[in-house]
């Protein structure tokens, strides 16, 4: 059986103004997450509202991320929706890489936000991660004259104030 991406029937809002690209978020049983970027170790959720001033969603529920972006016209995707693997031990970009059986249509789901104004990827280098590099490319080199797009500290591992900086101003 191929895993599948944990989110994948999520789809982007017409109304989305930043749309945040990562890579996979695997539906398997040591995937804690109840949404993107809401494993234990990622940080988004606590730099994203203190972009915009406001307080840690990092453990906040669902809903509340949802109101979240539901205000600041916030979306996300990954480029990744399905991998041919039947287990999956980390969810080490390198070896998701080589599995991928299906992408996530990310050109219909910008093409269908006509408020979108910026994207970006969680990522600044790809690690050995030659497909999803290129998907990446295929994105940054369509919409270029278009959008703005960004690859940005990812989220993850550890918060610091360079990261902080680097979302608040792609994000302001």
């Amino acid at each position: 059986m191929p895993i599948r991406h944990k989110f994948y029937d999520l789809r982007v809002s017409a109304r989305t103004q930043t749309l945040i690209i990562g890579t996979f978020n695997p539906d398997v049983a040591n995937n804690s997450a109840d949404f993107f970027y809401g494993r234990a170790q990622n940080h988004l959720w606590r730099i994203l509202p203190s972009a915009f001033g406001e307080g840690s969603l990092k453990n906040a529920d669902k809903s509340a991320k949802l109101d979240f972006c539901a205000r600041h016209k916030i979306d996300f995707i990954d480029l990744i929706e399905e991998i041919g693997l039947d287990y999956l031990s980390g969810f080490e970009d390198k070896i998701i890489d080589c599995h991928v059986t299906k992408w996530r249509d990310i050109f219909s789901a910008i093409d269908g936000a006509p408020e979108l104004k910026k994207i970006c990827l969680t990522r600044k280098s790809f690690g050995g991660a030659r497909n999803i590099e290129k998907r990446w490319l295929e994105v940054e080199n369509r919409y270029k004259d278009r959008l703005i797009a960004a690859r940005l500290i990812t989220p993850s591992r550890f918060y610091d104030e360079a990261k902080q900086k680097e979302w608040n101003a792609f994000l302001l």
